[in-house]
């Protein structure tokens, strides 16, 4: 009798396992598993050479003075690390995307359809592109209008129209500079140097033409294709998102100017010299307060749904945001950071650390 009292018991017990009671609990491991397969110990950030030294420098740091390891960093280019960052929300997808220019519109959709939809913006600083040459050499003195037209891929024919770009010294380019030919090594189209160089330079030479910038307004899709369309003879050279291989190759060809971010200009202040634009040196001082014509903002941005699953994420942020690193006297400055003033340091990071969503305007 005790024999089949035992057995009910345990056929009792184990229709209880079986049936729908108990479903929640099998749910909630096989949650806990797939959760658990997604989780990475280290945070993976990819995207714009500009912004590589500066997080490459806090995530050291952070990986220094902290118990989380440190991030990895991989400079990708903006436009490259933002499709990464975009393409999903799985472990080998990155959490944050390094950029040196806004992300765009169209970034943030295709980020949504792969679910991501919560992303953090925050705004690191400011930074001038130059037009460097080597030392060896004398320093040029170039206006928005010099660079247009010895870059574009077509210019204006002085009759209201235009003609494949003839030019091959920049003596052809304007009288008053050098007989030297025009050879410009400068980043891809992936690259957010690209992007705010055709932006802040040769849209800027191009719409000093009145006829061009009225068919801003009558054609803005001829507009755009005239003012940022780069030549693509052997006059301007495409070379990769490595900015310290153009610095390297200035040295070895004194003739040649390579187009880059102020940082690399200040860590190489040795070898090379930025030109002047529109009368204003790259320097610190011109960038920060908006004289220099050719500056533009430094971003990252962050998957909001991975914090709290990747390790270290808010911890990271709050050192990039700190004074010590991004502030007035932090140590990215010596980097070649121009920091923000006091009151954009307050909003920004007040919405990083908040976990703010970013909202395009």
């Amino acid at each position: 009798m005790l024999n089949k009292v035992m057995t009910a018991s345990v056929l009792a017990l184990m229709l209880a396992a079986c049936s729908g009671k108990d479903t929640p609990k099998t749910s909630s491991s096989t949650q806990e598993i797939k959760q658990a397969s997604y989780m990475r110990d280290q945070i993976k950030i990819v995207g714009s050479s500009t912004v590589y030294p500066f997080a490459t420098t806090v995530a050291e740091n952070f990986g220094r003075t902290t118990g989380f390891k440190t991030p990895i960093v991989e400079s990708t280019g903006s436009g490259g690390g933002l499709k990464l960052f975009c393409s999903g929300l799985e472990v080998n997808y990155p959490d944050i995307a390094n950029a040196s220019r806004r992300i765009k519109p169209s970034e943030v959709e295709r980020c949504a359809e792969n679910g991501i939809t919560d992303i953090v913006e925050a705004k690191i600083g400011y930074d001038g592109i130059v037009i460097a040459n080597s030392r060896k050499s004398p320093q040029m003195q170039l206006s928005l209008k010099d660079i247009f037209l010895a870059l574009a891929k077509n210019v204006p024919d002085g009759n209201g129209g235009i003609k494949p770009n003839p030019y091959q010294t920049w003596h052809d380019v304007n009288p008053a500079l050098a007989n030297l030919k025009i050879e410009v090594m400068g980043p891809p189209p992936t690259s957010g140097t690209r992007d705010a160089f055709v932006e802040l330079a040769m849209e800027g030479g191009c719409k000093t033409f009145d006829w061009i910038k009225a068919m801003k307004k009558t054609d803005k899709a001829a507009y755009k294709s005239l003012c940022h369309t780069i030549r693509e003879d052997d006059i301007f050279i495409e070379s990769g998102e490595n900015d310290n291989l153009i610095v390297q190759k200035l040295g070895t060809n004194p003739k040649a100017f390579g187009i880059f971010g102020f940082s690399f200009l200040e860590q190489n202040a040795d070898s090379v010299q930025g030109s002047i634009v529109n009368g204003q040196a790259p320097t610190f001082e011109n960038i920060s307060n908006g004289s220099y014509p050719v500056s533009r903002s430094l971003y990252f941005y962050v998957k909001k749904a991975n914090v709290g699953k990747v390790p270290g994420i808010e911890e990271f942020l709050g050192e990039f945001m700190s004074d010590k690193a991004s502030g007035a006297d932090g140590y990215l400055s010596e980097k070649g950071l121009i920091p923000l003033n006091a009151l954009e340091r307050t909003k920004w990071k007040t919405s990083v650390l908040g976990l703010e969503p970013l909202t395009l305007d």
